[in-house]
Formats: structure tokens, C-alpha cells, sequence
């Protein structure tokens, strides 16, 4: 790029955000170039109280203003089953169902020893003190990919002995899709995971 350097650091930033390549970013540098300056100042803000006004939930690590998050701090959820996530975007993912009526908690990452992400780095211990009796069962909804499976199993490992039921997200054909281009692992999770009709 040959434009100025406080654009190409702008571009930078921008191309440090996964799924942004190099020509996303620029795009996205000339179009904060391109906004007024109370609106490139209303972004700067936004994202500024985003990092200063956010902080993680006492109890289930997803990020709230408050010291619980409207769902932990919610008499009307289920206190007996907590869904185990990835990332705090899955919980909106989940709510946007509205068939559960459990808790949540977030993990803030999966097990990669690949990147060096081990489990001490995620928001496991948080997740086993809050296994205190009252829970009954702990579903695994991290993604179906091998960083997910080797999470869930290891979660899987620490919580069965304790004596709570541990169930993980089946998978299975996406809706509208074919058979014939579904691959192997996902054809046989929709069998294993099929139900009564």
C-alpha cells in the first residue's frame, strides 16, 4: 500500500480482526476515512467503552456492565443445566432459538495445543466451581471441529465423575441441504443423533 502511514496503520488494525485479508481492511480504512468526523469519533467512542465498560460475569464469563449478566442475574432460567460455549457470540446464537432456558458459560477459547492454547488459558476452574449440587446436567455446544471435540471430551472427563449428566449438541444436515454432499462425520452424527418422529 502507498498511502499515508496513519492509513495504513488504520488498515493494520483492521487486518488484525479474524476473516479481514488486506484488501477488507483498506476498504475499511477509507470508509472510516470517508465518514464525518462525529461519525469516526461516535466509532472511536464505541469501541473505547466496549474495552472500558465491559467486563466478564462473576459467574459465567460472558461480558456485562454489571457484576452478573442479565441471564445469570435472571430468576426465571434454569439453575439445573449449564451449556458450555466457546465464545460469548454463541450464547446470542443459542438465545435466538428460544428453547433454552438454562445458564451459560464461556470458555474464551478451545484447546489448541497446535497454537499453544492449553486448558489453563480458558475459564475451565470458573466453570468447575460452579458445579455445587444444584446443576444436574452440563451440555457441551462447542464447534464440531477437532478443537471442539478434544474440549468437550476433556470437560467431559473432569465433570462425569462428579456425578452430573454430560451431553453434547448433536449434529447433524443442515436444513435444505443434500444428502449427497454431506461428508462422512456429519452423516453419521444426524444418524447417531436422530430422534422419533
Amino acid at each position: 500500500m502507498h498511502n499515508a502511514e496513519p492509513l495504513e496503520n488504520l488498515a493494520d488494525q483492521f487486518a488484525r480482526f479474524p476473516g479481514v485479508g488486506r484488501k477488507g481492511a483498506v476498504r475499511m480504512a477509507y470508509e472510516v476515512m470517508s465518514m464525518s468526523n462525529e461519525q469516526a469519533m461516535e466509532l472511536a467512542r464505541a469501541i473505547q467503552d466496549a474495552k472500558t465498560k465491559l467486563h466478564r460475569c462473576r459467574l459465567c464469563q460472558d461480558y456485562t456492565t454489571s457484576e452478573l449478566c442479565p441471564i445469570c442475574a435472571s430468576q426465571k432460567r434454569d439453575r439445573t443445566v449449564i451449556c458450555v460455549v466457546e465464545a460469548p457470540r454463541d450464547i446470542k446464537a443459542i438465545e435466538r432459538t428460544h428453547e433454552y432456558n438454562g445458564l451459560y458459560h464461556v470458555l474464551h477459547g478451545l484447546i489448541s495445543p497446535m497454537d499453544g492454547i492449553g486448558a489453563d488459558q480458558l475459564c475451565v476452574k470458573e466453570l468447575l466451581a460452579r458445579l455445587d449440587g444444584t446443576v444436574k446436567e452440563v451440555i457441551m455446544a462447542t464447534s464440531p471441529t477437532v478443537e471442539g471435540e478434544a474440549t468437550a471430551m476433556y470437560l467431559a472427563k473432569l465433570i462425569k465423575p462428579l456425578g452430573i449428566k454430560t451431553t453434547r449438541l448433536a449434529y447433524g444436515l443442515p436444513v435444505g441441504s443434500s444428502l449427497e454432499y454431506a461428508d462422512e462425520t456429519t452423516l453419521y452424527r444426524a444418524m447417531e443423533g436422530r430422534g422419533e418422529m
